[in-house]
C-alpha cells in the first residue's frame, strides 16, 4: 500500500466538486441533475468507471471543463470518482444539493474554489481517495470586525437578507 497525494489542476475562479459513486450511470445523472438545477450552467464532469473497460466517462456543456474534468480524473485515478469543475459564477451551493441527491452518489469530498490536494492509497487492485486538504490551515480566530465583514460579504452576493 503507498499513499499518494495529487494536486487538483484548474484555475483559480473554477470550482470543482469531488465526490464518490457506484455506478456508470453516474454520468448522466450528475449531467441531468446540474442543467436541471441550474439553466445554461457551464460544468465538466468525469467519473472514473471501477469495473469492465475501466475507463473515464465525461460529459459536460463547456469542451475545456469537460476535458480539465478528464484530465483530473485520469490523474487521479480513484475507482467510482467523479469530479466536477464549473465555469465562472457557477457555485456548488446552487447544485450540491441536487449532486447529492442522485441515487448513485454515495459523498462529497469537497466543493470548493480552493486549491485541491487530494489523499489517495494505492494498492494492487487501484487507487481510492482518503480525504483532501481543501485551501490552506486557518491563520487565527475571527475577531468582532471580521463576524461584520463576513455578514456583509453573505449580503452583498445574495445569500443571506
Amino acid at each position: 500500500m503507498e499513499l499518494v497525494v495529487a494536486s487538483v489542476e484548474k484555475p483559480e475562479v473554477v470550482n470543482l466538486i469531488l465526490g464518490q459513486s457506484h455506478f456508470i450511470k453516474t454520468v448522466e445523472d450528475l449531467h441531468e441533475a446540474l442543467v436541471g438545477t441550474v439553466p445554461g450552467i457551464k460544468f465538466g464532469l468525469a467519473f472514473c468507471e471501477a469495473s469492465g473497460p475501466a475507463l473515464v466517462r465525461a460529459s459536460g456543456t463547456d469542451d475545456e471543463l469537460t476535458e480539465l474534468a478528464q484530465r483530473n480524473a485520469l490523474a487521479l485515478s480513484a475507482g467510482h470518482s467523479f469530479i466536477i469543475f464549473l465555469g465562472e459564477g457557477f457555485y456548488p451551493v446552487n447544485v450540491l444539493n441536487a449532486i447529492k441527491m442522485v441515487p448513485e452518489v454515495c459523498r462529497i469530498f469537497c466543493a470548493t474554489a480552493n486549491p485541491v490536494e487530494v489523499i489517495l492509497v494505492e494498492t494492487e487492485r487501484g487507487r481510492g481517495i482518503l480525504g483532501v486538504v481543501d485551501g490552506v490551515k486557518p491563520q487565527g480566530i475571527e475577531m468582532e470586525d471580521d463576524v461584520v465583514q463576513r455578514k456583509d460579504f453573505l449580503r452583498m452576493i445574495g445569500y443571506k437578507l
